[in-house]
């Protein structure tokens, strides 16, 4: 029998094995899951948390729920990968060989790589929240805020979900209006981006959200440190900005086990071709969502859509035959603005974010690149469509191919 190890039971993990496992005979293939607990996190509803509207159960499930009966789940750290002898190590020293591999551990911020972050004013002026730890911190740190000059910073790319730090504040902006307080505070976005965001055309869109809101933009800027005893962000340059409350984004670096195994990039993030999630060093060896280095934004829609692609590929690999497929770096996001309304940006690796309806052309019933109630209505049913139907491998009416139109082509993988 053939086992198919996948490292990390996430959002791409659980997908993909819940896709091949009625793909792929129980009788010749064996799939083993590994994570480190049994805790699952709904990792993009982390932005509500701080505004009050999404506490810990709304984010949190059993890992194991989602796991389809027949696949193992291992839990544990993993502490290394040998890709020449197909083997992977866990911390307790349990080794598990594999024929396939399929690595989505995903991305983490690593607050330890900005000198200073870690400081005296860790969760204490400066915030992340990009865990569930940090989210929570983070909500009582702004229920606390009552003025000053709030920064959401960005320290390196690529991140984790880029808009989010614009999202926040959007939110932040509504939240303090509501509050009376917006006279009172100064908001300020800092990027490494020469914009504000990776596309020409969804920068200057949401460059232009930024001015209405009176958010300063200070783009450019390659963080050094953090001056804690100064309360200010100092970039490579040596420009300063002080904060009184920073919400950073810190490096955000793919599993350590990466690094060592020759598979990584310098941030750990899996080298694979565009298309296929295959890695470049080894067939047999495949890296899915947030853990591969992909020129896209690393964002739930591109797990959901690649994983599609992948799903189809990957049977045809493990036949003999040739990955007809091509993932196309479909990406679509929906962009809080606060007041109830939200963006929708879709885009993929050839085609800017566009103008227009989706995913019906003419029809929607979204609107692309304005803001709507109906968009902000579709940002949060997606909570309910990733725990009932995303996670469990169900289709979505979506496609999962980007084109003009709106609609998608499937098209043949580059030999």
């Amino acid at each position: 029998m053939k086992h198919l190890l996948v490292l990390g039971g996430g959002t791409a993990g659980t997908m993909v094995v819940n896709k091949l496992r009625a793909r792929l005979a129980p009788s010749e293939w064996r799939i083993t899951v590994v994570d480190r607990d049994d805790a699952h996190h709904y990792q993009a509803g982390y932005l509500f948390i701080p505004f009050g509207d999404y506490d810990r159960k709304d984010v949190v499930r059993r890992r194991s729920r989602f796991v389809p009966e027949g696949v193992e789940l291992a839990f544990g750290e993993i502490a290394a990968l040998d890709p020449e002898v197909c083997s992977v190590t866990l911390a307790d020293g349990t080794a598990l060989a594999y024929d396939q591999l399929i690595i989505a551990t995903g991305t983490t911020p690593r607050p330890d790589q900005t000198p200073g972050m870690l400081g005296s004013e860790w969760r204490r002026s400066v915030h992340e929240f990009y865990t569930l730890d940090g989210a929570l911190a983070l909500a009582d740190a702004l229920t606390a805020f009552e003025g000053g000059r709030l920064v959401a910073h960005i320290a390196e790319m690529p991140i984790k979900c880029p808009v989010a730090p614009l999202e926040l504040l959007f939110l932040a902006d509504a939240k303090l209006r509501e509050r009376g307080l917006r006279e009172r505070c100064e908001l300020v976005y800092v990027t490494p981006l020469d914009g504000a965001f990776t596309t020409p055309v969804a920068s200057d869109r949401l460059a232009g959200m930024l001015e209405a809101r009176g958010i300063a933009v200070e783009s450019d800027f390659v963080v050094e440190r953090i001056d804690a005893a100064a309360k200010a962000l100092v970039s490579y340059d040596e420009r300063t900005v002080p904060f009184d409350l920073l919400v950073t984004v810190p490096v955000n670096m793919g599993a350590d086990f990466v690094g060592p195994s020759g598979l990584g990039d310098e941030l750990h993030h899996v080298r694979v071709d565009p298309h296929t999630m295959q890695s470049r060093l080894y067939p047999n060896v495949f890296a899915l969502g947030d853990a591969n280095d992909l020129p896209i934004s690393k964002a739930g829609s591109a797990v959901h859509f690649s994983v599609e692609v992948f799903t189809e590929n990957f049977v045809d690999h493990v036949q003999g035959r040739h990955m007809r497929r091509a993932y196309d770096g479909h990406v679509n996001c929906f962009i809080e603005s606060g007041g109830g309304k939200a963006l929708l940006l879709d885009f993929n690796y050839e085609t800017q974010p566009l103008p227009g309806r989706y995913p019906l052309p003419g029809v929607g019933p979204f609107a692309l690149l304005e803001e709507s109630a109906l968009n902000h209505a579709g940002k949060l049913l997606f909570k309910w469509a990733y725990w009932h139907v995303l996670l469990r491998g169900r289709e979505l009416p979506l496609p999962a191919f980007r084109t003009r139109a709106g609609h998608g082509k499937q098209r043949e993988a580059t030999p």
